[in-house]
């Protein structure tokens, strides 16, 4: 055993060595060859001469072109922004589609005109497209970043975020300036040495330029990623740590396409540059998604399939970057061990598809049960007391039944994927069943819980934020799960109790409540005159708007009550809403206060019990 663990530990140092070995030997070759940098000019030169052409001549066709291309783009763009006000989304998509091929064809008509064909043909075609590509990308950088402008960011923060974009702009065109060049050079067949050159010389300005970009506006972009309100709180962490994830992601890429060019194994520019885009654009894109979902969801003019598949797009944004991620790295090493790529993008379509309608179910489920529960909620919005109110029967059962209704999509979807990939679930359907009904023996009281729950559910007992009293606790009612209740107490205490052990329960927030309230006064106190006091303060009441609505009946007299010890003992009553009689009660107390006063009329305090025991 000792043999074997030595083995393995002098394997991997060998191996580590060898790595270094070959690091420092591709470190070594990569500086030897910079003494090639001006063989290599000279090669080019010629070639450049053999094509009908000069280093100066070709710069300036480029210049000319991508110029050209340039101006057609922007003047077309301009026009489509000022028409865009009275137009369709759907008309300016195709104005943008509609510009970018005019420009396509004017800068391949230059193309021709200017370098005829072969090699400087090809060149100009390439900065043509490059150029027209680096505009749409340059837009839909500035259009995901500026999306959020209208909602979450006050003017000053508006400017912040335009700073943001021109520096993010700046970086990637010189990003996509140099990726294009370095393109330029394998099309003239250019050495080695020349190519590394450029290529490390570009790549420190571009990743100094993004870090810089990103730090500079760490807190404009931090608020971006966040996205609108309301937020979760794994949204709000991401959002404060995303800058630090940005640069280090740059920093861990500069390292590794260094690496690789050590190695001899140099990554795609492309890939490079599509992979950054990628990870920094997904934040932003999945926050501006998810406002547009917000509103759908909140809209009752838009259908709850139509928010769902909102809410779904967002997933299917995020599985479109995983693919083109994968189509960009996994695709070269799949093939580099000889793995059949169409029976991984078969299982992998599968896969897919069955998340898609997975997340699309999920999301139906979710928007249901939001809709149902805002119905529930008064017009206060934001008001405590009104969020705090009493849910109805369907809002009291709508988490339960969203709960299982999720649950039991994630399920299905988990062994629908397992079916799609060749696992045999019934082993393992069988397994769990097995295992349920050991528990179901096994957990009488879990059972006792459920069915005890299931039938308080079906009676109407309590529903969410009435106030209750079972055997064991008194509160209001803050959640329900499928095994127990939970009730915050008045104090704040917030008491768990299992469906089996809650007993009787004493529901104070259903329909109605009938209060009743005591005065002592004074023997000689004229009864008429206080039945007409408290009539009157009846009727005031039953006028203040902010009260009659939880009244059901007003509050008035109930004549003498009893005598005690020479003191009259008044009684009073109303009737109101459950839930809604403390404000009211408050109200006659304070009323009948103010009346006693100025009508001359003594309260008599209750008398003090001496007890005899005491010496």
């Amino acid at each position: 055993m000792d043999k074997t663990a030595d083995t393995d530990v002098t394997s991997l140092i060998s191996g580590f060595e060898q790595l270094a070995d070959r690091f420092v030997s591709g470190l070594s070759a990569r500086f030897a060859a910079l003494g090639n940098v001006p063989v290599e000019l000279e090669n080019l030169r010629a070639s450049l001469a053999a094509g009908g052409t000069s280093v100066l001549g070709l710069l300036f066709e480029i210049v000319l072109v991508v110029a050209l291309v340039a101006g057609v783009y922007i003047l077309l763009a301009r026009r489509i922004a000022k028409a865009s006000a009275t137009s369709s989304a759907s008309r300016r998509f195709f104005a943008g589609v509609a510009a970018i091929v005019v420009a396509l064809v004017i800068g391949f008509i230059a193309a021709r005109l200017l370098a005829g064909s072969g090699v400087p043909l090809q060149t100009l075609h390439l900065w043509t497209v490059v150029t027209v590509l680096g505009f749409v990308i340059l837009a839909a950088v500035r259009s995901l970043l500026m999306a959020s402008r209208r909602t979450e960011f006050a003017q000053e923060r508006s400017a912040h975020l335009a700073a943001l974009v021109r520096d993010l702009s700046l970086a990637i065109g010189l990003a996509i300036i140099s990726t294009t060049l370095i393109a330029t050079l394998r099309l003239w067949t250019v050495g080695p040495a020349l190519g590394d050159l450029l290529r490390t010389g570009f790549a420190i300005p571009i990743y100094v330029l993004f870090a810089w970009a990103v730090w500079r506006h760490r807190r404009t972009m931090a608020v971006a990623v966040a996205g609108p309100r309301p937020r979760s709180r794994w949204r709000t962490r991401l959002a404060k740590v995303w800058p630090a994830i940005v640069i280090a992601f740059l920093i861990i890429t500069f390292l590794t396409t260094q690496a690789a060019l050590t190695m001899g194994a140099s990554l795609r520019g492309s890939a490079v540059l599509l992979t950054g885009l990628i990870f920094l654009a997904a934040p932003h894109l999945d926050a501006m998604i998810g406002n547009w979902a917000q509103r759908g969801l909140e809209s009752p003019d838009i259908s709850i399939l139509a928010a769902a598949g909102r809410q779904t797009a967002r997933f299917t944004v995020v599985a479109i970057m995983i693919a083109m991620l994968g189509t960009l790295w996994a695709t070269p090493l799949a093939a580099g061990f000889g793995i059949d790529l169409r029976e991984v993008v078969k299982g992998a379509s599968g896969v897919a598809l069955i998340m898609l309608v997975a997340a699309f179910l999920w999301n139906v489920v979710g928007a249901v049960s939001v809709r149902a529960l805002r119905a529930e909620l008064p017009a206060a919005g934001d008001d405590e007391e009104a969020l705090g109110a009493p849910r109805s029967r369907l809002g009291t059962l709508v988490p339960l039944i969203s709960a299982v209704g999720k649950s039991s999509i994630v399920a299905l979807a988990l062994l629908s994927i397992l079916v799609s990939i060749g696992v045999n679930v019934w082993p393992l359907i069988a397994g769990l069943s097995v295992f349920g009904l050991a528990i179901g023996f096994g957990s009488q009281t879990l059972v006792k819980d459920l069915v005890s729950g299931l039938f308080f559910l079906i009676d109407d007992a309590f529903r969410f934020g009435e106030y209750i009293e079972s055997s064991g606790a008194k509160g209001t009612v803050e959640k329900i799960s499928v095994r127990s209740v939970s009730l915050r107490h008045q104090r704040g205490a917030l008491a768990t109790i299992p469906y089996g052990e809650i007993g009787k329960i004493q529901n104070f927030s259903r329909d109605w409540m009938i209060e009743k309230l005591t005065f002592r006064v004074a023997f000689d106190t004229d009864v008429e005159k206080v039945r007409k006091i408290f009539k009157k303060i009846g009727q005031d009441m039953s006028a203040n708007p902010e009260l009659a609505a939880d009244m059901l009946e007003p509050f008035k007299s109930q004549g003498i009550g009893e005598v005690e010890d020479g003191t009259l003992v008044i009684r009073a009553k109303f009737k109101a809403k459950a839930g809604r009689h403390f404000m009211i009660r408050r109200a006659a107390l304070i009323a009948v206060h103010q009346a006693f006063q100025e009508n001359g009329i003594k309260a008599v305090p209750k008398p003090l019990t001496s007890n005899p025991g005491a010496a």
